[in-house]
């Protein structure tokens, strides 16, 4: 008995060791992340003070499958908020989706701003292969009328778009190929620990990675939402195939810009605020309030980020430390989890150690040395990471809400472990010749806007 239960304070020994290390480099990484945004971070400008430029002629692309819950009023509140002279709204709608394509076409029938799509087969498929039917139609549309659109927005059906946001697009589409907004996720007040948990993350992303990845250099992927794409850079990815969107890719955001970096061509991450101390001009929208939802929202994200993602994108420019080292935070996702697994399962098998102990009459060894500093190291690191994260949740969303993004960061552990498992099946199902699908979750629209000034 002795001897089995010191293998065994051994093995939870080593265990501690791999996930104690594994952690201890995520925090170094993070803080390395922190250090770069405070010195690069600036004030965040106010649109009014900078010359207004001539309005651009923008396509609003919004692929929809299932949504008939959500996207008339999207749209709705789409064209009443829009403070733009030049746009039109593409909707990609399937044939055996009725209730989708007739909420759509019934706001399609009282404005020619908004025009639907209906995609030549049955759904769903991926939203990149949405995307390409919405290309394709936007390509007839012009060359019948001897137009030619300048850029393409991303939105998604259930998203609440800003006023300002085209006009935006119009001050730095001259420039710079990509431009991305921020996302400012809603949180549902009687969902706080899952819809919240999501606000956490976009607020540390949307506030320090991508203007991290901004200042070095480094490719910036887009999140699909809230992001424009001049056209000439999606003809150069098209090739003249119909094809500028991945059809096979779950996250073609991400890829797309990847992709315009690898062409060479500029991209922009862009914070600017309506008036000085007014609203982030973002995109919102509900993000999943339960824990399967979210899992399955988050599983599509590291499969095609983490797993195929690896395989379809590779690492970027040779020696370019900057590129290597976003695409490594990219996809330390996996790994990260299996750290998280290990430091659970040994922190569980220790109570169970010091139970068998005591009931045997001898002591539990204490951790070695270098265990107990790698533990000291990560706890100092883990109090300044859960600092920091309510600081950018507090600057989006107050501090009431940063508060909670302590407790939060517990919900955020357990849906990334369950996602990374869901993850791994999908992904080994399209490695066996399993077709990449739509895997989306229900939305929701609010019944109250956010104010439109």
């Amino acid at each position: 008995m002795t001897g089995a239960l010191g293998a065994f304070d051994r093995g939870l020994a080593e265990l501690a060791l791999f996930a104690a290390t594994v952690i201890l480099i995520g925090g170094i990484d993070d803080l390395l992340m922190d250090l770069v945004w405070w010195r690069v971070r600036r004030d965040e400008p106010v649109r009014g003070d900078v010359p207004p430029a001539p309005a651009l002629s923008l396509a609003v692309f919004v692929p929809a499958w299932d949504e008939q819950r959500v996207i008339g009023a999207m749209l709705s509140a789409t064209l009443a908020r829009y403070d733009h002279p030049d746009y039109r709204i593409y909707v990609g709608c399937y044939p055996n989706d009725p209730g989708t394509l007739a909420a759509a076409q019934a706001v399609a029938a009282g404005d020619a701003r908004v025009r639907v799509v209906t995609v030549a087969h049955d759904g769903p498929t991926t939203k990149a292969d949405c995307l390409n039917h919405l290309w394709r139609a936007l390509r007839d549309d012009d060359a019948a009328v001897g137009h030619r659109s300048a850029a393409i927005v991303l939105h998604d059906a259930e998203d609440v778009v800003h006023p300002a946001e085209l006009r935006v697009f119009d001050d730095h589409l001259r420039d710079a190929a990509l431009v991305q907004l921020p996302v400012v996720p809603l949180i549902d007040p009687r969902r706080h620990w899952v819809s919240g948990h999501y606000a956490d993350e976009f607020a540390e992303a949307h506030r320090r990675d991508l203007v991290v990845r901004s200042a070095l250099g480094a490719a910036l992927p887009l999140a699909g939402v809230g992001c424009a794409i001049r056209r000439d850079a999606l003809e150069r990815l098209d090739d003249g195939r119909g094809t500028p969107f991945e059809p096979q890719s779950l996250t073609e955001d991400y890829e797309l810009g990847l992709r315009v970096a690898a062409l060479g061509l500029p991209a922009r991450f862009v914070r600017w605020r309506e008036r000085k101390g007014g609203a982030l001009i973002a995109t919102r929208a509900f993000f999943p309030d339960t824990i399967d939802t979210a899992v399955r929202q988050k599983a599509r994200w590291v499969t095609g980020i983490a797993l195929s993602g690896w395989d379809r994108t590779g690492w970027g420019t040779r020696r370019d430390v900057a590129e290597y080292w976003m695409r490594m935070r990219d996809r330390r996702g996996l790994l990260a989890v299996l750290a998280l697994l290990a430091a659970y399962a040994a922190l569980v098998g220790w109570s169970v150690s010091a139970l068998a102990h005591a009931w045997g009459g001898s002591v539990l060894a204490p951790a070695g040395t270098g265990l107990r500093a790698l533990l000291m190291l990560n706890a100092g690191l883990l109090c300044w990471r859960l600092a920091a994260r309510a600081m950018h949740t507090a600057a989006e969303h107050g501090w009431r809400e940063a508060r909670r993004s302590v407790p939060r960061a517990l919900v955020a552990n357990g849906i990334a472990m369950l996602a990374a498992r869901r993850a791994v099946t999908r992904y080994v199902a399209t490695l066996l010749g399993a077709a990449p699908r739509w895997d989306k979750t229900a939305h929701r629209f609010p019944e109250i806007l956010p104010a439109a000034r």
